[in-house]
């Protein structure tokens, strides 16, 4: 895949001859663009336990060295207008990501990627220490990926800006949190989150090549741009360069959610 990754979207004016859905569709844009951060919607919770999410110190902390961790990546899916999850191959290359950055900066070894077997929604820790268990796990570094997506209809130019055509615009909004869960005890330890932002631009004709459909990283990186290889296979690229954007984030969020955890701590101990 080429550069990095992306954000949210400009908005085009309500075209008359798309008539009152294309407004509707970029009103409810605008307001998703407006909580950003609440798009899409929390799924770790679903996962661990809302309990597990609360802040403060918890009793539990991870040694300084050792302990045998596994990965759990879930895609999720069970939320109100969620994006289909990446595919199989994305997810696996994914959760090796996830592996090698973490294993930088965390005291643990993480061994070994879990399949996400009997995991489900609505559940808590105590699933994820049955699965620990049953892996010979100390720890388990859950992962949860989720996107929501809306399409609209926008204007897009040929030339750039000498020939204008209707056509269509997906926005992605991704997100992937991540718990750390003591397999003794069920308990969540800390969690981190990451978000990315993806656009993808068509027009409602295939088969202009040399210009669409285009994939940008706007407003972060308003110059950068993709070009996915085939118009059928844009959605599939839009979601791996959001999702790319939103682990790219939430690895520093982890590490620094990690270093508050062990500052907190000491404070609690008095040293």
């Amino acid at each position: 895949m080429g550069s990095d990754q992306m954000p949210p979207v400009r908005l085009s004016g309500c075209l008359r001859k798309w008539g009152h859905t294309s407004c509707l569709a970029l009103l409810f844009l605008g307001l998703l663009s407006g909580c950003a951060s609440s798009v899409p919607p929390s799924r770790l919770g679903e996962y661990v336990g809302p309990q597990a999410l609360s802040e403060g110190v918890a009793p539990v902390l991870l040694p300084e060295r050792g302990g045998r961790a596994g990965l759990v990546l879930i895609a999720d899916t069970t939320a109100a207008d969620a994006a289909p999850a990446l595919p199989d191959e994305a997810l696996n290359q994914m959760a090796e990501r996830l592996q090698e950055q973490f294993s930088q900066f965390l005291p643990i070894r993480i061994d070994t990627i879990v399949p996400a077997e009997g995991i489900q929604a609505g559940g808590d820790g105590a699933q994820f220490a049955a699965l620990g268990k049953k892996h010979g796990l100390d720890y388990l570094v859950v992962a949860v990926a989720s996107s929501t997506e809306v399409e609209y209809p926008i204007t897009v130019f040929l030339m750039w800006t000498t020939h204008a055509q209707p056509g269509l615009r997906r926005d992605n909004w991704s997100l992937v949190e991540v718990a750390l869960i003591d397999v003794k005890t069920g308990q969540s330890l800390l969690h981190a989150e990451g978000r990315g932002w993806a656009t993808l631009d068509r027009p409602t004709a295939p088969g202009i090549n040399q210009w669409y459909p285009v994939i940008w990283k706007r407003p972060l990186e308003p110059n950068w741009r993709w070009w996915p290889p085939s118009y059928e296979g844009a959605p599939h690229t839009l979601r791996i360069i959001a999702m790319q954007e939103a682990v790219k984030r939430l690895v520093p969020n982890m590490q620094d959610a990690w270093f508050r955890k062990r500052e907190a701590e000491m404070a609690a101990l008095g040293g």
